[in-house]
């Protein structure tokens, strides 16, 4: 175990194995054991649980009673050394659980920067987020799930083993995704159904005026105008050549998933 200029609390249980960067503060009763590497200035509150394979980044807090890096819950993982990865500056509130990979799947599970994990958000085993993105309370993340950048995730919401939400979603509280959601669309419902645009918060991000509108373009395309997929690919194809900013919606879309919401 490597300390440096840290702040560990006497009640602390870290393990041979376990590496530490620089200013990370480890407080009352955390466990920290296997293979597992910590980054700069992260800091763990009461309570918490770390076991490796799992590497992470700078500057994360994990609040009380966390559980990061346990074996997942897929009834065929049989303790395979799968892993757990974390990126920096992450925040995991209360009860947050991630848990690592399986053989069948990734063989990890990848989390990004700059998340908000709010109360009891469950990552699962092969999961793949993105930055940026916000998780309220309780939204659940089944097995080999990707969530990409800039995603807003409301409370109770959960999706479907290996669904997909695109960048810039925004998933209504409560919602069940059986299907893929593509990037800047709001769902909502049980199950989910597309409501429009997240136009706030790309006004928020910046996107300009003609981004958003070639966006709600793409978006009547899909949605609005009664064509089929095949029909409404080439339309919007060509909508991304024009605006580059669809072009996410378009690769979406064409790539293929458990197929979308519509």
């Amino acid at each position: 175990m490597t300390q440096g200029a840290n702040n560990i609390d006497p009640s602390a249980k870290i393990g041979s194995n376990v590496v530490l960067g620089n200013n990370i503060t480890i407080k009352e009763n955390v466990i920290i054991e296997g293979d597992v590497t910590i980054g700069d200035d992260c800091i763990f509150e009461p309570f918490c649980v770390v076991r490796g394979p799992t590497t992470i980044g700078k500057g994360n807090h994990f609040y009380q009673f966390c559980s990061i890096g346990e074996a997942c819950q897929d009834l065929k993982y049989a303790g395979e050394p799968t892993t757990l990865t974390i990126g920096d500056n992450n925040v995991m509130r209360e009860h947050v659980t991630m848990h690592r990979g399986t053989v069948q799947g990734l063989g990890t599970t990848t989390v990004g920067s700059n998340n908000l994990f709010m109360v009891n958000v469950h990552i699962a085993h092969d999961c793949v987020v993105g930055n940026n993105c916000i998780f309220s309370n309780n939204a659940t993340l089944a097995g080999h799930v990707t969530i990409e950048d800039y995603v807003v995730f409301g409370g109770l919401a959960a999706i479907h083993q290996f669904g997909r939400v695109g960048c810039h979603a925004m998933v209504g509280g409560m919602a069940a995704l059986n299907m893929d959601v593509p990037p800047y669309v709001m769902a909502a419902g049980h199950y989910a159904k597309p409501f429009g645009i997240n136009k706030v918060g790309l006004q928020r991000r910046g996107f300009s005026k003609e981004a958003i509108s070639g966006i709600f373009q793409a978006y009547m395309l899909l949605y609005k105008k009664h064509l089929t997929l095949e029909e409404a690919l080439p339309e919007i194809e060509k909508l991304a050549s024009e605006i580059k900013e669809v072009q996410p919606f378009y690769d979406f879309i064409k790539s293929n998933g458990r197929g979308i919401i519509r």
